[in-house]
């Protein structure tokens, strides 16, 4: 097989040419700016319009609820620092995962720098949060719950709608980090108690650069970008029109081929993790079945790094990741892989492969046949296995 394979859609996806079509005429023909009051304005107004009625649509919210923004990172700062801000007179106390994307645990380790309490919830071996956890964690100063509905990295997939009945019974705001998930299983804020939700065009056959956060409706929030009046005066800057409008149509094509998709990307998710299981000394991380990701297969191989096996893969062809995209420069092994109980040096050599609209089983056959040899010809270079052997031995 020639071409190159991409088994790294959690880290981003390509765009639909479908959605880069309705982008083009954006940034040549319909330019003006929203803001202003001409009729070319007034068609990027109504662009913006109808691509905030997509993503309402597709989570059940509604469109005075949706407010673009520059990715999910940006979304995740906005909730919990704008919430925490607007809250602080009522308490300090945030609850988050230990298992969260960067964006959360960074935003609140820079709000404990600011004297707020952060209570970081802690995972099982599948990397499922308690709910019996989350309650004994609620205090009286408890302003907001943050957890993320899918794991970027194992693809676990919580209880959202428990999560978030808790926190309304407690009249405690809850935010969850989507950006895995929207557009790739059902989201319904309504019926999930969800208060404010991230999510990412990138992740969803959409732009990069380009991102919203859902507020439900009545919910007091600071800013987090001031200057004009844009997104009804929360989020300053000029829109990105062409991005809004490549998120709104990526978005409603996913929504509307959801439950084709997800029994393909089942289909595929679980023949590649049986295949690579296959190999000796090899786990998985993450839970089986539909509490998992449809996407998302993730295990690690005793006695090896995963550099190598990225390295040893890409000379194959193949485009794969040993944790997040976001810390993959790291040396580090992954926080998500440390909580769920693994010790470094099984956590070292985790692959992360995740499966999108265009892989073919002919490329999961492919991965499959070629990972076992990689394998195999790392570890007669380790001396873990080494080591190892010497010891079966004896």
């Amino acid at each position: 097989m020639n071409k190159s394979i991409y088994m790294d859609y959690a880290a981003t996806t390509y765009t639909k040419p479908e959605v880069l079509e309705e982008m083009l005429p954006y940034f040549t023909q319909f330019y003006g700016n929203p803001s202003s009051i001409y009729s070319i304005a007034r068609d990027t107004k109504k662009a913006v319009d109808k691509a905030r009625e997509r993503v309402a649509k597709a989570i059940n919210a509604s469109r005075e609820e949706i407010f673009f923004t520059g990715g999910g990172s940006e979304s995740d700062n906005w909730a919990i620092k704008g919430i925490a801000n607007a809250n602080k007179n009522k308490g300090n106390h945030i609850i988050t995962s230990a298992i969260e994307h960067h964006a959360v645990l960074h935003t609140c380790e820079a709000l404990k720098k600011q004297g707020f309490d952060i209570t970081y919830l802690p995972v099982d071996e599948f990397g499922f949060i308690s709910l019996e956890d989350l309650k004994n964690a609620i205090t009286d100063k408890t302003i907001l719950v943050s957890i993320m509905y899918a794991n970027n990295e194992i693809g676990t997939l919580q209880d959202i709608k428990s999560i978030g009945k808790i926190c309304r019974e407690r009249k405690i705001l809850f935010h969850t980090d989507a950006v895995q998930a929207v557009g790739h299983i059902a989201v319904d804020v309504v019926d999930m108690n969800i208060d404010l939700l991230s999510l990412a065009g990138h992740k969803f056959y959409g732009p990069k650069g380009v991102g919203a956060l859902y507020i439900r409706k009545g919910i007091r929030i600071e800013n987090l970008v001031h200057g004009g009046g844009q997104e009804r005066s929360r989020r300053a800057g000029t829109e990105n029109i062409p991005g809004i409008v490549g998120l709104g149509k990526a978005l409603e094509l996913a929504v509307s081929n959801l439950e084709e998709n997800t029994r393909k990307l089942t289909y595929l998710r679980d023949k590649l993790i049986k295949g690579l299981l296959t190999v000796p000394h090899t786990r998985l991380n993450g839970p089986v079945g539909d509490k998992r990701l449809p996407g998302n297969a993730n295990v690690c191989f005793r006695f090896i790094e995963g550099e190598g096996i990225l390295l040893s893969l890409d000379f194959e062809g193949i485009c794969a990741s040993s944790g997040s995209a976001c810390t993959s420069g790291s040396l580090d092994p992954s926080h998500v892989l440390l909580a769920i109980g693994l010790i470094h040096e099984i956590a070292h050599g985790s692959l992360r492969l995740t499966i999108g609209d265009g892989t073919t089983e002919e490329e999961v056959d492919y991965v499959i046949a070629v990972v076992p040899s990689i394998i195999e010809r790392l570890r007669n270079m380790s001396p873990l296995w080494d080591d190892f052997i010497k010891k079966e031995e004896n």
